[in-house]
């Protein structure tokens, strides 16, 4: 039985076929994507706090009735919650985008979310870095890369300098996405390196921003891998 500091220990635990277990009370809110008149993400807004009382748990499976609490829903659902997600550092898998000045940006693929904010409908990000030296538009380049939830995009000023991360609270965001069809809703968005340990007890790296699923269907449990967006959940 784990003991008293153990369970007050800031982290998030998963259980194996089973729900993410929050300790120490971290704090529990929503966000909602806010989009251009063209669809085009732009940030995010606060939706207010949700009411928790210690300990809780958060649903993983997609079919608790009480989401985003987990109603053990999963027990009868015959949920696979295998954790596939590479839990080596990011910097291992990090792509640097060629043609940047005056920043130096970076990207880890396999923990993007497709969530829209590294793209306008006139460029992508990756024909911006090509137009860095103009201020204007690196500045455009950091919000962008700010703003993505998943922590995918990175970025530093020089190479061999530190990667500079947005200041975010030490919190769980439900998420609620934008799309052409209305509202969905997104991932459990977790900031301010909260740990995160898998049901083997194996620690994943701790990172700012990380986006973990929360419908069941990623194939990269636990993280989210735009499932629920296709899957039109």
């Amino acid at each position: 039985m784990a003991n008293t500091d153990d369970r007050n220990r800031v982290r998030i635990v998963i259980e194996a076929d089973g729900p993410y277990h929050v300790h120490a009370d971290i704090p529990l809110v929503r966000k909602m994507q806010v989009v251009s008149e063209y669809g085009e993400p732009l940030t995010w807004k606060p939706e207010g706090a949700i009411k928790t009382s210690g300990a809780y748990k958060l649903c993983r499976c997609g079919q608790s009735s009480d989401k985003p609490f987990c109603d053990d829903t999963h027990w009868g659902a015959g949920f696979d919650g295998t954790e596939t997600t590479d839990t080596g550092p990011t910097a291992a898998r990090q792509i640097t985008y060629e043609g940047s000045t005056g920043i130096v940006i970076k990207r880890d693929h396999s923990l993007c979310t497709e969530a829209g904010f590294c793209g306008t409908r006139l460029a992508s990000i990756e024909q911006l870095a090509a137009k860095t030296s103009d201020t204007d538009v690196r500045s455009q380049v950091i919000a962008m890369i700010e703003r993505c939830p998943s922590g995918s995009l990175v970025y530093a000023m020089a190479e061999g300098e530190p990667e500079i991360e947005p200041d975010l609270p030490a919190q769980i965001a439900v998420t609620t996405e934008i799309t052409s069809d209305g509202p969905i809703a997104g991932p459990l968005w977790v900031t301010g390196n909260i740990p995160i340990e898998r049901a083997d007890g194996q620690p994943f790296e701790t990172r700012n921003r990380v986006t973990l699923c929360n419908c069941g269907r990623s194939e990269s449990k636990p993280l989210c891998d735009g499932t629920h967006r296709t899957a039109g959940l």
